[in-house]
C-alpha cells in the first residue's frame, strides 16, 4: 500500500503504551488516557491527551477509537547473512553447537548473489512488519579475510537507507582476539567498512579467554567502535562472559555502548551470583538483548527429550535494576531456528508466557522500540515532537490480550501508510464525528 491521499494529518484516540507517554499523562480506569497526534511534513508535530471539545483543524483525520499504536519497531539482534538456509540442509543435530556445525558446512557455498537474495527477502519482511531499525550479526571466522556477506550487507544498508537503518556486527569467535595485534587489525577492518559497523564477538565457555575479551574491548575503544557480543549463550553456571565484560568496561572506562545478547547462563546460576552480575551490569554501559525463540529452541536440547531447563536470561531482574532490555528475533529459518518471520512481536509473543511478563503492552512493548538503547548518547524516546511519524497501528489487538492478534496492522513511514489495509471506520468516524467523543 502506498496511498498518499489517505495519509492523515492527525490521528485521534490512539492508545499508546504507558512507557511512551510523558510524565503526568492523565490516567483513566482503562489505563492511560487516549492520545491525539498531529502530523506535519512526515513528523510528529504534537502529542496530547485526547480532547473531544478541541477545535477540529483542517486535513485528513483518522479516529482510531482506541486502537493500539507503537512507534516503528526495532529488531536488535538478527542474522540475515544466515537466514533462509535451512531448506538446503539435511539433518541438523540439536543444540547450539550442532547448529554451528551445520552452518559452517553450508557457508562455504555462499556467494554474494546468494547472500543478497536471502538478506533482501529478510529486509522486506522486516519492513512490512513495521521495523525501522535492524541490527544483523555477520559470521566472521578468518582474521585476515572479510566474509563474503560483509560487503553485501554494507551495500544493502545503503540501498535500504530511509526505509530501514541496517547495522552490521562482525560476529568473531573470541579466540581470534587472543593476539592483541590481531584484535586491533580486526577492529581496523570493521571501522574502515563504513558507518553502521560494530565490533562483535562470540563469548562462550568453550572458547573462554578473559585476555582475548580485554583485547576486543581495547581494540573497539581505540577505533571508536561500539560493541555487540553473543555472551554466555549456554546453561553452564560457570560461564563468566557477562560478569567479566562488566568488570572490564569499568576498568577500561569504556566510552561506547555495549550490547550483550543471550546471557542464558544467568538463569542457571545461583541466585546471589546472578544478581551480583546484574548489579555490575547496571553500572556499565550495557544493554541486554533476550532472544526467546532461539534460546528456548537451542538450550537444553536433546533429540527425543523434552527440555527441563529454559534458556531465557533474567529480564525482570535486569529491568528492575534499570538495565535496558530489548527483545529480538535472532535467527529465522536457518539451522539455529526453523521458524520466524522478522517480526519482533513474534519474539515478544513467546516471551510473555515463557518469562511471565506482566502488562506487556504498557511495559514490555518498550523492548521492541528503543533504538536509542543500542547506541551511545542520551536517551531519546520515540514519538516526541519533531520525531519521524513512523507508526505501527494494530487493527485487531487490544491491550489486555497484547501481543495476540497483532498480525493485522497498518504501517506508517514518515506519516504515509505504506503497508496494511486502513479500516474504513477510522476515516468514516473522523469525518462524521468531526471531533470524536
Amino acid at each position: 500500500m502506498n496511498n498518499t491521499s489517505t495519509a492523515p494529518t492527525r490521528i485521534t484516540r490512539a492508545r499508546l503504551p504507558q512507557w511512551l507517554l510523558p510524565s503526568g499523562w492523565p490516567q483513566t480506569a482503562d489505563g492511560p488516557a487516549l492520545a491525539d497526534l498531529r502530523l506535519a511534513a512526515g513528523r510528529i508535530e504534537s502529542l496530547a491527551p485526547h480532547d473531544a471539545a478541541a477545535p477540529v483543524p483542517p486535513g485528513t483525520a483518522w479516529d482510531l477509537a482506541g486502537a493500539l499504536v507503537l512507534p516503528g519497531l526495532v529488531d536488535a539482534h538478527t542474522h540475515i547473512d544466515k537466514t533462509f538456509t535451512l531448506p538446503r540442509m539435511g539433518t541438523v543435530q540439536p543444540g547450539l553447537l550442532g547448529a554451528i556445525e551445520a552452518m559452517m558446512a553450508d557457508r562455504v557455498t555462499w556467494t554474494p548473489d546468494d547472500v543478497r537474495q536471502r538478506a533482501s527477502r529478510a529486509l522486506q519482511w522486516a519492513y512490512q512488519a513495521g521495523t525501522t531499525h535492524l541490527r544483523t550479526h555477520c559470521d566472521w571466522w578468518e582474521p585476515a579475510t572479510q566474509p563474503v556477506a560483509w560487503a553485501v550487507l554494507r551495500a544493502l544498508a545503503d540501498e535500504w537507507a530511509g526505509r530501514i537503518t541496517l547495522e552490521r556486527v562482525s560476529l568473531i569467535p573470541l579466540h581470534l582476539y587472543a593476539d592483541r595485534a590481531t584484535a586491533f587489525a580486526l577492529a581496523a577492518q570493521v571501522a574502515a567498512s563504513g558507518p553502521g559497523a560494530l565490533l562483535g564477538g562470540f563469548v562462550h565457555s568453550t572458547n573462554w579467554d578473559p585476555s582475548a575479551l580485554r583485547h576486543l574491548l581495547e581494540a573497539a575503544a581505540h577505533h571508536g567502535l561500539d560493541v555487540d557480543l553473543h555472551v554466555d549463550e549456554e546453561l553452564n553456571p560457570a560461564a563468566q562472559g557477562l560478569a567479566t565484560t562488566a568488570t572490564l568496561l569499568r576498568e577500561l572506562d569504556f566510552a561506547g555502548q555495549v550490547v550483550c545478547g543471550h546471557a542464558c547462563a544467568l538463569a542457571a546460576q545461583d541466585g546471589a551470583q546472578a544478581l551480583a552480575t546484574l548489579d555490575a551490569v547496571a553500572q556499565a554501559p550495557i544493554t541486554l538483548v533476550t532472544l526467546p525463540v532461539t534460546n528456548l529452541l537451542l538450550q537444553d536440547a536433546t533429540t527425543g527429550r523434552t527440555p527441563r531447563t529454559r534458556g531465557l536470561t533474567l529480564v525482570k531482574e535486569a529491568r528492575a535494576r534499570g538495565i535496558p532490555v530489548l527483545i529480538a528475533s535472532d535467527n529465522v529459518q536457518d539451522p539455529f531456528c526453523p521458524v520466524g518471520s522478522f517480526d519482533p512481536l513474534e519474539a515478544l509473543t513467546l516471551g510473555v508466557p515463557a518469562a511471565q511478563l506482566e502488562t506487556p503492552f504498557d511495559i514490555w512493548s518498550e523492548a521492541l522500540c528503543r533504538a536509542d538503547w543500542l547506541r551511545r548518547g542520551p536517551a531519546a524516546r520515540p514519538l516526541a515532537a519533531g520525531a519521524p511519524a513512523d507508526l505501527v497501528v494494530f487493527t485487531a489487538a487490544d491491550r489486555w490480550g497484547f501481543p495476540s492478534r497483532t498480525q493485522s496492522r497498518v504501517v506508517l513511514r514518515n506519516g504515509l501508510p505504506l503497508h496494511g489495509q486502513v479500516p474504513a471506520a477510522w476515516t468514516q468516524a473522523a469525518s462524521t464525528a468531526g471531533s470524536p467523543a
